[in-house]
């Protein structure tokens, strides 16, 4: 009995590598998304202890330019959290490109898997009707030979 084997096989395993590593792609790029996000709710946070900090200092008795240094450092905050929020619309981009990328590389292989499953099953059932032809001879030369 012949084994099956397909010709095109390196290109399955080409798209099956292709779409392994745009996992791995998609996978870094989404960590990097969270990274941002954690980095843009630490901003707040701290933002939100400054203003905490800047209304205790306005209560008791406290310099105008000491409140004004806080004021610019909220204002160096708000800039950042700006800045921040580009970096995490760009990273949210960025992994919904590489989703697409990923949809697009599981579109291509399971094409070509099931090129290569029509493939096989061709060849399984040429080989069985080979097979069972085979077993109709023997069958009808058993049959013409006198007993």
């Amino acid at each position: 009995m012949s084994r099956f084997r397909y010709s095109f096989q390196k290109i399955v395993d080409l798209k099956t590598n292709e779409k392994t590593q745009a996992e791995w792609i998609l996978s870094s790029a989404v960590n990097d998304l969270r990274v941002e996000e954690d980095q843009l709710s630490d901003l707040k946070h701290h933002k939100s202890e400054v203003q905490e900090t800047l209304v205790s200092a306005a209560a008791n008795r406290t310099t105008v330019s000491e409140l004004m240094l806080y004021q610019k450092y909220l204002d160096h905050i708000d800039h950042q959290i700006l800045n921040k929020n580009a970096a995490v619309r760009a990273a949210q981009i960025n992994v919904e490109d590489k989703q697409s990328n990923l949809t697009a590389k599981m579109r291509e292989e399971k094409v070509w898997s099931k090129a290569r499953e029509k493939a096989k099953l061709h060849f399984t059932a040429a080989l069985l009707k080979k097979d069972q032809e085979a077993l109709d001879e023997m069958s009808v030369s058993r049959h013409k030979q006198p007993s």
